[in-house]
């Protein structure tokens, strides 16, 4: 079971390397193959790396939920009824 977690987890981090490693490619002006132009490269390199964090942010998130160690904050309503100044 923690083998398909790790794996679960490992795969969007290496999605991320590969977007970092687009985007400096970009920085270098170095064109790769399947990309026609550098901004195409950049965009691709920038959701592998956005999907990536957000995959493994997503994670975590969901564990500490489900382990009770997030805490929801609610924002306190007042009891005053509104004020018609006007």
């Amino acid at each position: 079971m923690r083998l398909i977690a790790l794996s679960i987890l490992v795969i969007p981090g290496i999605l991320s390397m590969v977007g970092i490693k687009l985007i400096r490619d970009v920085m270098f002006q170095e064109l790769l193959q399947p990309f026609p132009f550098l901004w195409m490269q950049f965009l691709a390199g920038a959701g592998l790396l956005v999907f990536g964090i957000w995959f493994i942010a997503g994670f975590i998130r969901y564990r500490d939920k489900k382990n009770r160690k997030v805490v929801i904050q609610v924002p306190e309503q007042s009891n005053e009824p509104p004020s018609n100044k006007g």
